[in-house]
């Protein structure tokens, strides 16, 4: 697929055609194409359904340029017209659990959430139900990656970065862990194709 793709692509056509592109297209993404990128992230599985994931997303030039020094930079970050911060705050999981609970299930279901993450987490300090969410939001960062592709854009996974600068930027809570940033457009570059392991050379058969 091209950058001038318009259909949707399959799951199948997305992970295959997916590449670590870090040249883009000079064009905006429409917002209704950028809100559905992170409305499928946001349908990611979620261990109790906390949903810790957070987004941030830049589109501003000017805040891109200090979002590429945080991130020792690396040009991708201003070449690319949007730059989505993923990020997990417990906390705020935490302070509003009842939110997750599916509505179906009434107010005992909205108990037994406050129940289970209180039970579970209360004891906890906030570095280490700060790693429990984090492993949440890295859910979301994967799906995010697909669910572009799918809809004819392009992403590269972003790990090298200081997270107090991206915090102190946007204005993030020190307590928040930042899965990735993730630069977003239409591909201007085709990107090296997939160079994986074999299954047999990855996985054990029981």
């Amino acid at each position: 697929m091209t950058a001038t793709a318009t259909r949707t692509l399959n799951v199948t056509e997305a992970i295959e055609t997916r590449r670590s592109i870090r040249k883009f297209v000079q064009e905006p993404i429409p917002a209704a194409d950028l809100h559905e990128v992170l409305r499928l992230a946001s349908l990611a599985p979620s261990a109790w359904n906390a949903q810790t994931w957070r987004f941030a997303v830049i589109q501003n030039p000017e805040l891109q340029g200090k979002l590429q020094e945080a991130a020792y930079g690396q040009g991708q970050i201003t070449n690319a017209p949007a730059v989505i911060v993923v990020y997990s705050d417990m906390e705020d999981t935490l302070n509003t659990v009842e939110e997750t609970a599916h509505p179906g299930m009434g107010d005992a279901g909205r108990n037994g959430q406050r129940k289970t993450f209180d039970g579970v987490f209360g004891a906890q300090d906030v570095a280490q139900r700060g790693a429990w969410g984090l492993s949440q939001a890295n859910i979301a960062f994967g799906f995010m990656m697909v669910a572009a592709r799918g809809l004819g854009y392009d992403t590269v996974p972003m790990l090298g970065f200081n997270p107090q600068q991206v915090k102190d930027l946007l204005g993030l809570p020190a307590h928040v862990q930042i899965a990735g940033l993730l630069p977003i457009g239409k591909r201007a570059e085709e990107g090296f194709p997939h160079h994986r392991h074999s299954v047999e050379r990855i996985t054990k058969f029981y």
